[in-house]
C-alpha cells in the first residue's frame, strides 16, 4: 500500500562533498532536534578505519547516537544493497521512538538508493569478473578505466581510475545488460519515494572547500593516519582492498618507501580535492538540495528542519 505523505517518515539528510562539515553540522543541529545519525559513507561500515574515513569520535558518538558505523572487517565486502537492508529498518526505529532519522554522508549512491530504491542491475558474474581483471593485469594498469571512458563515460566520469572494482562492475554491467550502466540508473529514474525528506548540504566557495580539505588531511596525518594504515597492514597485509581507498593508498605508497612524506600528503590533498570536485558534481544534480552555508546562515538550517517538522 503506498503511503500518504502525512504516513511517511520525515528524514533530515545532510549530504554533500569530503572536507564539508556535514557531521558538524548534523552535531550541532543535534543540541536543537532529537536526532540519530545514520552514516551514508562507504568506508565507515569498516573497524579500525577511523582517522582517514573522518569518522565521528567516540565522544561525539557518545553525544548523539550514530549508526551504520563500525559493522564490519576491513578485509570483508559491505554493498549499497546491504547500506539499505540494514539501514531501512533503523529508520522505522528511529521514528517509532520520536526521534528523527538524520542521514549524513558523501556516498551519493548510497543516499539515493536509500531514498529512492535501487536500479535493477544484472548480478555479478564470477566469470566475466575474472576475465576483465586478468586484461588488467595483462595489458597494464589503466586498460580497464580506458574501455569504461569508451563505452560509458558518464560512469567512468564518477568513478576514480584507480578504483578497480566499480570499474570492472561498471563494464560487467555493459556487457551483461547491453545497456550503460548510467542508462539503466537513467531508466529506473529511483523514482520510488517512500519518505518525506529534506536534504541540507553545507555550501562553500570552491577556494575555501579545497582549504578545508588541505587543513583536514594535515590534521589526519598528525591525529595519526600512519599509524592506524600500519596497523592494517600488520594485520592484513599492504593488499588489503580497503587500503586501495583515498586518503589510504596514498599511506600505503609512502609506507613502501615509493614516496615522501611530503609528497604524500600533497597527493592525499589532490586526489581528495579531485574527489570532492567530482562529488559537487553529483550532488549538483540532485533535486531539492538546500546549499547553505551553515556557519553564517544556521538560521536558514534551523528554520528549514522548523518547517520541514511542521
Amino acid at each position: 500500500m503506498v503511503k500518504t505523505e502525512a504516513e511517511k517518515i520525515s528524514i533530515v539528510v545532510i549530504c554533500g562533498p569530503t572536507g564539508a562539515g556535514k557531521t558538524s553540522l548534523a552535531l550541532s543541529l543535534a543540541d536543537r532536534f532529537p536526532l540519530e545519525i545514520i552514516s551514508a559513507d562507504s568506508r565507515q561500515v569498516y573497524r579500525r578505519m577511523d582517522i582517514g574515513t573522518a569518522k565521528a569520535t567516540l565522544q561525539e558518538q557518545s553525544v548523539v547516537p550514530h549508526h551504520m558505523i563500525d559493522l564490519i572487517d576491513p578485509d570483508q565486502d559491505f554493498s549499497v544493497a546491504e547500506f539499505i537492508d540494514q539501514s531501512r529498518p533503523l529508520l522505522e526505529d528511529i521514528s517509532a521512538r520520536n526521534k528523527i532519522p538524520c542521514v549524513v554522508g558523501g556516498t551519493g549512491l548510497y543516499i539515493r538508493a536509500l531514498l529512492s530504491g535501487l536500479a535493477d542491475l544484472p548480478a555479478a558474474s564470477a566469470g566475466l569478473r575474472k576475465q576483465l581483471l586478468e586484461r588488467e593485469e595483462e595489458e597494464g594498469r589503466g586498460t580497464l578505466y580506458s574501455q569504461l571512458e569508451e563505452v560509458d563515460p558518464e560512469s567512468a566520469c564518477q568513478i576514480h581510475a584507480n578504483n578497480i572494482i566499480r570499474i570492472v562492475r561498471a563494464l560487467e554491467v555493459f556487457y551483461l545488460s547491453g545497456k550503460k550502466m548510467s542508462e539503466l540508473k537513467d531508466e529506473h529514474g529511483f523514482a520510488e519515494k517512500p519518505y518525506r525528506v529534506l536534504k541540507l548540504a553545507p555550501d562553500f566557495t570552491r577556494p575555501q572547500l579545497y582549504s578545508r580539505i588541505n587543513s583536514r588531511a594535515e590534521q589526519m596525518l598528525s591525529s595519526g593516519l600512519v599509524d592506524e594504515v600500519q596497523a592494517l597492514v600488520e594485520s592484513y597485509s599492504f593488499d588489503l582492498k580497503a587500503l586501495q581507498t583515498l586518503g589510504y593508498r596514498e599511506v600505503v605508497r609512502f609506507l613502501k618507501a615509493e614516496i615522501s612524506q611530503e609528497r604524500m600528503l600533497e597527493d592525499i590533498q589532490k586526489f581528495t580535492r579531485q574527489y570532492a570536485k567530482r562529488q559537487l558534481t553529483w550532488f549538483r544534480k540532485e533535486e531539492d538540495i538546500i546549499w547553505v552555508d551553515s556557519s553564517t546562515k544556521s538560521d536558514i538550517v534551523v528554520q528549514s528542519i522548523d518547517n520541514f517538522l511542521l
